[in-house]
């Protein structure tokens, strides 16, 4: 569980995020959702720790990250696991080493348990023969999922996925959004994804926040979106046909 209170950020005179509280639960798939500019990807960075908060709290279970000390929250980072954007996959690693690389990084193993751990991740993921492959050589899809897998190789606490369906086609997009949250159960691992794809947001939106302007302007589930009155939200989920339509059928 990750809890955000009272979250202040901004950059000079041009204020980010305006006192923002949350609860990010356990074992769900948690989304932050909102517009190009309205500060969801600053607030994912804040989360982490890329930036710090000008005031409020950040909460890891009931550990303040906000307060700690750097040697603190280097160890809180081992609990982390992070699914960039594009994959962001070591061009000249092979699938293997990439998953590999936060093992030999941060973890005790030996080479044999190592092998072992990453021979388990690349099999949850449904990564079968293409362990020695390079990134330039598998699709993006397969990417994302070596990305996952390296992103789980130290059995984290929580789980962090910025875009993870960025540059996907909409079939494997719905792979990766059901394998991230297969995982998410599977672990009971706190999972928070920052997206804009409203297929996502429908599809495994178990907890989401929609920010607006820098403000935390409606939280709930996929279930209830389709019966909300926030004006700006509908505004930004149901700007597309294809969904308009689907609201005004139901």
């Amino acid at each position: 569980m990750i809890t955000l209170k009272n979250i202040n950020k901004s950059f000079g005179e041009l204020d980010v995020l305006n006192d923002i509280s949350i609860q990010f639960e356990a074992g769900k798939t948690n989304l932050i959702i909102g517009q190009s500019g309205s500060g969801k990807t600053v607030l994912l960075k804040s989360i982490i720790g890329l930036l710090d908060v000008d005031t409020g709290y950040i909460y890891y279970d009931d550990r303040d990250f906000t307060n700690m000390n750097f040697k603190d929250k280097k160890e809180i980072r081992k609990e982390m696991g992070m699914v960039f954007q594009g994959g962001a996959l070591f061009d000249s690693l092979s699938v293997e080493e990439n998953v590999k690389f936060p093992l030999d990084m941060f973890s005790a193993m030996s080479e044999d348990e190592k092998k072992e751990r990453v021979s388990f991740c690349l099999d949850r993921v449904d990564i079968k023969k293409a362990h020695k492959l390079y990134p330039a050589e598998i699709s993006g899809g397969m990417q994302k999922r070596v990305a996952i897998a390296r992103a789980i190789a130290l059995n984290p606490r929580y789980l962090f996925c910025d875009e993870p369906n960025s540059g996907l086609d909409p079939v494997t997009a719905i792979v990766i959004d059901q394998l991230i949250q297969e995982i998410t159960k599977e672990y009971n691992m706190t999972t928070i994804i920052n997206t804009h794809d409203m297929n996502s947001v429908m599809e495994i939106g178990e907890k989401i926040l929609f920010i607006n302007k820098g403000v935390k302007a409606w939280e709930g589930c996929s279930d209830e979106i389709f019966d909300t009155e926030n004006q700006a939200l509908n505004n930004f989920v149901f700007a597309s046909n294809l969904f308009k339509k689907i609201k005004s059928k139901l």
